[in-house]
């Protein structure tokens, strides 16, 4: 074989290169048009552009009796050349008919565009005359004049998710009748529906949430303690609670603003609304809507006479008994192909076109109830059941799989021991517990969204299979979450029995926010007797009825201290208050409520809208009054923002109803203050996901003595605050807060000071030798572990206070004190003033500094010093008397101070057992005496 020299085959490849180049550019070949707008401009025009206005998803207006089969209806409109085109691909079975076209645009509820055009004299020759031999491909861009266009507003050129339509009616001339009719919705790219931006983000912000949340859930040495950090952890039930929320506001029967819809697509996964055609298709066989859903139209199933209308202001005369369309003795019709592919290579080519409405959704361009909302998505309201249900096995799945492989991810690092803490070891132990609390939890969260979406599968009235399964989940749910919630109540509450009274409601003067006037409620059972006495801004009381649960163990634990109930069903409770545990329960019944009026009242809309804004109201003045959360997070976003949030959407919601009949644009700003409201939700909960990873973060290090010293502080507040809420003490009364206000301003304020710690800086004379080792002060024997240390030698000089000023000139009996001296001297001159009673209070002082848990500041003082609390510390109480660890700090014993100032054991100075050691004592005690005695005979 002859080898290719290198300069050839250099040419080969540079041929190759710009062979492919060329294919390419003439692939991607740019044609441009001259085009001139409404300012006057005359400019150069991509063919491939995007137009200003153009259609999306289209479906029969005549519900499926139009005469053809359409696979393809696009309209748009160019605002650069003042140009609409259109473009319409389908089959007939009329024989043959020449027929009338007649366009329209339709924004927020008013007519805005309108064209009567003749297919024959736009030499489109499929549909000029009509007949079923030939399919129609009809393709045309009609040239305007400004004032064709004076109703279109220009702020519908660039507003989001624009309320419009555009409608295709085609009239047989032989009969002045409407044969078919095709609607789709109208838009001009901008929208709030950013799947998969905005769902993309929030998946990985609630992964992230539901990392941090297991993580304080598996880690921990005893249950109480995991407990209370989990607790604190911010909650994924708030999370997907919110979520949710928001994503079935849209369940409502109300006609909503395109914007809502748009922007909840965003949410709707969180409720298993996600799905392509493929699962559609598969689903849609089982839900009984097997339907082709690659054209619309109904191709001469009926004979269709609208008995005037909008085809008497086309002919200019009454409508007359024509007669019927001629057609074929075969009434089969063409067959046709899907639409065609984008073709890259075609300049003229477009992708912005829509394609035909699944079969159950509502008319494109309207947006009505629950079906509106489900249509931004592609998901059919008969199929949104049975989606959901497959999302649901496959989320528990991943459950099971997840906390399996944490288990196995942990025993890999203990294995290769990369891991050194013990705070997993109960976790992987426990896995399979870890494993089915997991899947009740997951279950409990998914109640609401299962609940709501069965009862909907009952108000559709749809085939016997999918309400069938809807019937046995709901039944599952109900029974299976409810019983449960119903036995967890009963596990903890068995052993006791409840005491009812009377009691009565007051009605005061209260503040919300502390600021604005309100009525507040108060048990009178719950107010002491000096402050029944005082009935400020009294309005009233009523009857009422006092219930109080009688435990047969007094000293039985409390809720969150019962490992066998945490064990069980703090997947349930944990996360709420000691007082509070049993809120669960409620929890379930208000979400069963609120899924009755959602799901199962969405054929009557005004009991639907108006009971569940009622009913929001109440529930929000309950809950505010149980505040069952123990986490401050947790109150914040479920009580006061989710609640004001759900109250706020619903009454706003009730303007959308029909009865009212508003304002197309009134709505659109309306709606656009419900996305303003929940969005602000939805932000306050990603910035708590973030603080609630920090907190965790804190959570896991508290068996670590090692942190960010900048952070320290912070972790300690939030352990004691954590400690705090988990004690759960009834709040101060109101006239308690009242008599310590007034009791600080009426006391004297005294001076704070406080001293935390004094530096003394090296000098000069530090680096020579002491002329005065006598006064060096005497050091403390501490046995155990740093007895070796500070038993033996002086301090350090940098330490002292000596000084080396002369002291030659001072009379001999005077005291010699150091010119500089610091707080350490002041135990030494305390010795030399009572040297006697030294020795006596020895043993004593040990015993109290052993058991005060103080610790020695520094060799050759005594001042104690107080280690700061730590409750981050994580300890677990054995059953078993526990031994001393002789090298302890608590263990440490002082030993009392010779007089030749050295440290020796107590037990040598102390035993006084035999009369030579009493007499050795008693003359230590006067030696300094005797001294002090010559000293001052010689003066």
């Amino acid at each position: 074989m002859r080898r290719i020299r290198p300069p050839i085959a250099a040419l080969l490849l540079l041929a190759i290169f710009f062979s492919c180049y060329f294919t390419t550019t003439q692939a991607k070949e740019t044609v441009y048009i001259k085009g001139l707008g409404l300012d006057g401009v005359n400019r150069e025009l991509d063919v491939s552009r995007y137009p200003a206005l153009y259609t999306g998803d289209f479906d029969d207006c005549l519900g499926g009796k139009s005469l053809f089969n359409v696979t393809k209806f696009d309209a748009a409109y160019y605002a650069d050349n003042l140009t609409v085109l259109f473009h319409l691909d389908g089959t007939t079975n009329i024989h043959k008919e020449d027929l009338i076209l007649h366009i329209s645009v339709e924004a927020y509820g008013e007519n805005r565009f309108n064209m009567t055009y003749d297919p024959c004299k736009a030499n489109i020759h499929s549909m000029c005359p009509l007949n079923n031999s030939v399919p129609i491909t009809a393709f045309a861009a009609i040239p305007l004049a400004p004032h064709d266009v004076s109703g279109i507003p220009s702020i519908a050129l660039g507003i989001p998710d624009l309320e419009g339509l555009a409608r295709l009616q085609i009239f047989a001339n032989s009969t002045q009748t409407q044969i078919g009719c095709f609607q789709a919705v109208m838009t001009n790219g901008n929208t709030f529906s950013q799947p998969e931006a905005v769902s993309s983000f929030l998946g990985v912000m609630v992964f992230i949430a539901v990392l941090a949340s297991f993580a304080t859930t598996i880690y921990g040495l005893s249950i109480p303690h995991m407990r209370v950090h989990y607790a604190h952890s911010f909650s994924v039930l708030v999370i997907f609670e919110t979520f949710q929320s928001i994503f079935f506001s849209g369940a409502l029967s109300v006609n909503w603003p395109s914007v809502l819809p748009a922007w909840w697509s965003n949410f709707a996964w969180t409720a298993g609304m996600f799905a392509d055609d493929q699962i559609v298709r598969s689903v849609s066989s089982f839900t009984g809507n097997s339907l082709n859903i690659s054209q619309v139209g109904g191709a001469g199933s009926v004979q269709i006479n609208n008995g005037g209308g909008l085809s008497q202001q086309i002919y200019g005369r009454s409508i007359f008994d024509g007669s019927p369309l001629h057609r074929d003795g075969d009434s089969s019709l063409n067959s046709f192909t899907r639409r065609a592919a984008y073709n890259a290579s075609d300049p003229y080519d477009y992708t912005w076109a829509g394609h035909p409405r699944t079969p159950g959704m509502p008319m494109p361009g309207t947006w009505p109830g629950f079906g509106g909302t489900l249509s931004v998505v592609n998901v059919p309201p008969a199929e949104a059941f049975t989606i959901c249900i497959i999302w649901l096995l496959v989320v528990l799945a991943a459950v099971a799989f997840f906390v399996v492989t944490a288990k196995l991810i942990l025993d890999a690092l203990v294995k290769l021991k990369w891991l050194k803490s013990d705070g997993f070891d109960y976790f992987r132990s426990h896995v399979w517990g870890y494993t089915a609390s997991a899947l009740f939890r997951t279950l409990f969260i998914a109640f609401f969204t299962v609940m709501t979406l069965a009862m909907y599968q009952f108000s559709l009235r749809s085939t016997a299979g999918p309400t069938a399964v809807a019937v046995i989940i709901f039944l599952i749910f109900f029974v299976g979450v409810g019983g449960i919630a119903t036995y967890a109540c009963y596990f903890r509450l068995r052993h006791g029995k409840y005491e009812t009274g009377p009691d009565s409601l007051r009605f005061e003067r209260g503040n919300v926010f502390g600021k604005i006037p309100f009525i507040a409620t108060t048990r009178q059972s719950n107010i002491g007797e000096e402050e029944s006495s005082q009935t400020p801004y009294l309005f009233g009381t009523i009857p009422f009825i006092k219930v109080k649960y009688v435990d047969d163990d007094p000293d039985r634990d409390t809720v969150h201290m019962d490992e066998g109930f945490v064990k069980r069903f703090g997947w349930l409770s944990a996360r709420y208050r000691r007082s509070r545990w049993w809120f669960f329960a409620v929890y379930l019944g208000y979400q069963f409520i609120r899924a009755c009026f959602i799901g199962g009242a969405a054929r009557s809309p005004l009991a639907q809208v108006y009971g569940l804004f009622i009913f929001e109201l109440i529930a929000l003045f309950i809950i505010i009054k149980l505040n069952p959360f123990e986490s401050n997070r947790n109150t914040a976003v479920a009580i006061w923002m989710l609640s004001i949030s759900k109250i706020v959407t619903t009454g706003i919601s009730i303007a959308f109803l029909p009865a009212f009949a508003i304002n197309r644009i009134v709505a659109t700003v309306l709606g656009i203050i419900i996305v303003v409201v929940q969005g602000f939700v939805a932000v306050a909960v990603l910035v708590l996901i973030i603080l609630g990873v920090f907190s965790s973060w804190m959570s896991l290090s508290r068996n670590r003595e090692h942190f960010p010293q900048t952070l320290d502080q912070m972790r300690i507040n939030f352990f004691e605050h954590a400690r705090a809420c988990a004690d759960d003490f009834p709040p101060r009364t109101r006239q308690s807060k009242k008599k310590e206000k007034e009791k600080a301003r009426t006391e004297p304020q005294e001076a704070m000071f406080e001293v935390r710690e004094v530096r003394r800086a090296p000098k000069i004379e530090d680096e020579s030798v002491d002329k005065f080792p006598d006064l060096e002060p005497p050091h403390i024997s501490v046995t155990g572990a740093g007895a070796s240390s500070s038993s033996g030698g002086r301090r350090s000089r940098a330490n002292s206070a000596s000084s080396r000023l002369s002291v030659s000139s001072l009379p001999r009996t005077t005291r010699v004190h150091r010119a500089s001296w610091s707080s350490k001297d002041i135990p030494l001159w305390d010795s030399e003033m009572n040297r006697g009673d030294q020795q006596r209070v020895g043993h004593s002082r040990s015993s109290s500094l052993r058991l005060s848990g103080f610790v020695v500041d520094a060799p050759g003082t005594i001042t104690p010093v107080r280690r700061p609390m730590t409750p981050q510390q994580e300890i677990v109480e054995e059953p078993s008397t526990q031994q001393l660890d002789p090298s302890s700090t608590e263990n440490t014993e002082v030993s009392p101070i010779s007089e030749s100032g050295t440290a020796e054991t107590s037990n040598k100075e102390l035993d006084a057992s035999t009369p030579e050691a009493e007499t050795e004592l008693t003359e230590q005690k006067d030696k300094p005496k005797v001294e002090e005695a010559r000293a001052n005979e010689a003066a």
